[in-house]
């Protein structure tokens, strides 16, 4: 495996989608590769029970951050306790994002959403920190209740929140 370039990397665990599941994501965002590919061998086959040559680690790339997708078998799934959010400057960016990742998956509250393989991902706008951290009051109260109406955010409509012209 290729040296990876952060200290801390997202280690996703797949039963036998890790390949598929690295294709995918880096087919979804711009500045995106998929690194290196190692295949299990024989040795630790009773622990693992792989083939021989079926993929075992792929390592890809998202925008500068290494990811490491393992097909370690069924014995652990994706929950929500864990997402990776996309910050988008434009609603644009929200909806490309948000059909790409949402495709054949599950959309949620909030912009929150899994993709097909049960990861799950927060498309959020990138002013949206900031439209909460100016807001108090009713002003917070309109922005947040704007949020929890929607499952894919709309950017419009939360500033319209947060101005009070919602």
């Amino acid at each position: 495996m290729a040296s990876l370039k952060q200290k801390i990397s997202p280690c996703l665990w797949f039963d036998t989608q890790a390949e598929d599941a690295a294709k995918f994501y880096t087919s979804v965002f711009k500045n995106s590769a998929i690194k290196q590919i190692n295949r299990y061998g024989n040795a630790g086959r009773d622990v693992h029970g792989k083939e021989p040559g079926s993929v075992m680690v792929v390592e890809f790339e998202i925008e500068g951050q290494t990811f490491t997708a393992l097909n370690g078998g069924p014995h652990f799934k994706f929950n929500e306790a864990v997402s990776f959010q996309v910050m988008c400057d434009t609603q644009a960016e929200i909806d490309y994002f948000w059909s790409k990742l949402s495709k054949d998956g599950q959309e949620g509250q909030c912009g929150w959403l899994k993709d097909k393989y049960g990861l799950s991902w927060q498309v959020v706008p990138s002013e949206l920190p900031q439209l909460l951290t100016d807001a108090a009051g009713e002003r917070l109260d309109r922005v947040i209740g704007a949020v929890m109406q929607m499952k894919k955010l709309n950017l419009e409509q939360l500033k319209r929140a947060h101005a009070g012209s919602a």
